[in-house]
């Protein structure tokens, strides 16, 4: 028996999906790219991107769902009004990826997979929102949902890159499976605005992210000490990164969500006062982001990025906080409050 990939795609687009499409449950075509991205060490601190039983899952999938025949993959806008760059890059100001302006978005498309996995009737199911060890992004290019851009984002030749990726590995089987978009793998041409807008250099080459470099992974996945030659590089950025998203020349067909769950409730979660971030305790912390993508890299890193920003805004306003920081209970806040004293003292 077959089930319909049209039928599929209607009912994704009633429960608020923007995209989707089928392709089949085989390994990703750029499998050995990212297994040698693995090898030369670019996860960084990420030790689950290279762990062999995670390995082994992106090079089969009937590892994580035996008998897995198809891979439904769906996306959701999550582009909110423009905020104005005076605010965002107002060096008082802590920027904010867009992403996380609103409510976290697996709380979001979670239960609208499962609805969707259910509606599909499949025997045997797995949903993933950015959990999986799966490659997410190539898959959905080949479920016809866009391109590999330079910058590693999936972009949709007519909605920029601003959309998250859910996926339902099944043992459906299609009555028709989707294409690539393009013909070919990527639509970039002799653009490298992005790579060339990256303030830390994260991009050694096309297509492939030194994530050890990168803002992103600086300020959310990495639990540690930021480099200290990267810190006056990162700006005001305290949780991710859009410069290479919104650079793009794809991005001026990002279309608006009409999800009101990523829409920020005011303009201080897109780019919250320093002074703000640097006095959270723990209780506040709590009260002010839970819900939020912002909640669950907790106030240690959150404090941490928070400091590194008021040290590259180098104002004396920060100065009482920061030597508050110094008695601070974590020593990874300490070191980085030390840090921002110093910068603003030089």
């Amino acid at each position: 028996m077959t089930f319909s990939a049209e039928a599929f795609k209607a009912k994704a687009q009633e429960l608020g999906f923007n995209l989707a499409g089928v392709t089949r449950a085989v390994p990703s075509p750029t499998l050995a790219a990212y297994e040698k991205w693995v090898e030369a060490g670019m996860h960084g601190s990420m030790g689950y991107m290279a762990r062999p039983d995670r390995v082994a899952r992106r090079r089969d999938l009937t590892v994580i769902l035996p008998g897995a025949r198809s891979l439904a993959v769906v996306g959701l806008d999550y582009r909110s009004f423009d905020v104005p760059e005076t605010r965002l890059r107002d060096p008082a100001r802590g920027r904010i990826a867009s992403y996380a302006w609103g409510l976290d978005y697996h709380d979001i498309l979670t239960p609208r997979l499962e609805k969707l996995a259910a509606w599909l009737g499949a025997q045997q199911h797995r949903v993933y929102v950015d959990t999986g060890a799966i490659l997410e992004r190539s898959h959905a290019q080949q479920a016809g949902l866009g391109f590999i851009g330079k910058n590693t984002m999936l972009i949709h030749p007519r909605r920029g890159s601003t959309f998250f990726l859910g996926e339902i590995i099944s043992d459906l089987e299609f009555d028709a499976y989707d294409e690539p978009s393009t013909p070919q793998a990527t639509m970039c041409g002799s653009c490298t605005r992005c790579l060339r807008a990256c303030p830390t250099n994260a991009f050694p080459r096309p297509h492939v992210l030194d994530a050890r470099r990168c803002i992103s992974y600086l300020t959310i996945e990495h639990k540690g000490s930021i480099d200290t030659e990267l810190r006056p590089l990162m700006g005001n950025w305290v949780f991710g990164c859009d410069v290479c998203q919104d650079v793009c020349p794809f991005q001026r067909f990002a279309q608006l969500t009409p999800e009101h769950a990523f829409q920020p409730s005011n303009l201080d979660r897109a780019a919250p006062p320093l002074l703000d971030l640097l006095a959270l305790a723990e209780a506040g912390f709590q009260a002010r982001f839970y819900g939020s993508p912002i909640y669950r890299i907790k106030r240690e890193r959150l404090v941490r990025n928070a400091c590194v920003a008021a040290g590259n805004w180098g104002d004396p306003q920060a100065v009482l906080l920061l030597e508050q920081l110094l008695r601070d209970e974590s020593p990874l806040v300490r070191e980085h409050a030390m840090w921002a004293l110093q910068q603003i003292s030089a």
